[in-house]
């Protein structure tokens, strides 16, 4: 594989990424202002864009009733995020279905398109190509019903080889000067603090879509990368920002609360993406809309719930390393976060089997090697969630 960096002097060179990014700005933020009169909604800016949105948007990402989602934004909720990937395409078909008929500078929309990686290196391979990439946005955007993305996303970017990868960079400056994209941003899960200095070295990039939370154990070089973002004019937007909690004690309820407080605390943070999908939650999110404050009991939970393995994985890679069958144990520990925490099998098998796992797994190696910085039983995981392989896809919600 030809892992082609991009030349930044040529590139931005031949750029004239952002300059045409601001029109209709100026009925968004009418928008915004108009709603701020309405209600106490903190709102913070998107960096450089100008683009000016409530401190909590709604990550679609487990969204499965359109009804929650016209809710959200009547309730004031401006930014929906979704992916290209989402429910194989049918989440952004469900967002396209709520806004259809909304007025456009009502609600901004970003998705993401990714591209094929090794699961391993994070590498791209020979089928990431700038022609892929523009073929999936116009599926994106023909799903959503819209002629344009408020932001487009270069999706899960573990590295800074990928962030700066030429082909990628071209399709997303192509879809700025035909008009497709607004503002063009990265989307991370892992090596966080590097792909964030990537984006910030790029001189290309809008916005920073980063897993940020109080569970992560760098946590603090999360939030210096941040910090340099911001100051750089990098529109900074958290997700996974629950951290992976989950809980099946109902005397011992997640602080969903005080997991978004946190993260949110941090004012280089513009607006977080918890991906609520009852009422229940919705009702939970939009109250920090109006109240940052974290509360002594909140701050106790944040406390007791940080020493808690939890179901979030750190993404450190260090796994990677000690398993003699070199599997993608970051995706299957993601995938049982999805089966357990989220209660989404569905989502999970869809990972499980995009993963192109042997026959046999976990089950040669005889005693594990693998040591997770979280303490847990890895082997059992992964032997746990691999079982979706083998369950029709008809009997999983």
């Amino acid at each position: 594989m030809k892992k082609k960096l991009i030349d930044r002097r040529n590139f931005m060179k031949s750029t004239a990424a952002g300059v045409g990014g601001f029109f209709l700005l100026g009925s968004y933020q009418n928008r915004a202002q108009a709603k701020e009169t309405d209600k106490k909604i903190i709102y913070r800016t998107l960096g450089k864009t100008g683009i000016k949105v409530p401190v909590v948007s709604m990550g679609m990402v487990n969204a499965g009733n359109p009804n929650l989602v016209r809710a959200a934004l009547d309730a004031g909720i401006v930014y929906l995020d979704t992916a290209h990937a989402y429910q194989r395409g049918q989440n952004e078909a469900l967002v396209g279905e709520v806004i259809k008929g909304r007025s456009r500078d009502s609600y901004i929309v970003g998705t993401k398109v990714e591209s094929p990686q090794n699961r391993i290196t994070f590498l791209y391979t020979d089928e990431a190509t700038e022609e892929a990439f523009l073929k999936g946005l116009d599926a994106s955007l023909k799903r959503l019903g819209l002629d344009y993305l408020d932001i487009l996303y270069h999706h899960r970017v573990g590295r800074r080889e990928s962030a700066l990868f030429e082909p990628i960079l071209k399709a997303m400056e192509k879809a700025k000067k035909s008009g497709k994209a607004r503002f063009v941003g990265v989307s991370t899960h892992r090596n966080e603090s590097e792909v964030i200095q990537a984006a910030i070295d790029s001189k290309f990039y809008e916005i920073v879509l980063t897993a940020y939370n109080f569970k992560q154990k760098h946590y603090l070089q999360v939030k210096e990368a941040i910090a340099k973002a911001a100051q750089s004019g990098l529109g900074i937007i958290a997700m996974k920002v629950m951290g992976g909690m989950v809980s099946q004690d109902p005397l011992r309820p997640i602080n969903a609360g005080a997991a978004l407080k946190w993260v949110l605390q941090d004012h280089n943070v513009h607006t977080a993406v918890p991906g609520f999908c009852t009422f229940e939650e919705m009702k939970t999110d939009l109250s920090v809309m109006e109240n940052l404050t974290l509360t002594d009991s909140e701050k106790e939970y944040l406390k007791t719930a940080s020493s808690s393995p939890g179901m979030y994985c750190q993404g450190c890679g260090q796994c990677e390393k000690q398993c003699l069958a070199k599997l993608p144990i970051p995706d299957l520990m993601r995938a049982y976060m999805y089966c357990y925490g989220y209660r989404k099998p569905g989502m999970a098998q869809e990972l499980v089997v995009s993963l192109g796992l042997p026959s046999h797994v976990c089950e040669d190696c005889g005693p594990c090697p693998v040591k997770c910085l979280n303490g847990w039983n890895v082997a059992g995981k992964i032997r746990d969630v691999a079982r979706l392989r083998d369950v029709p896809s008809e009997f999983i919600a």
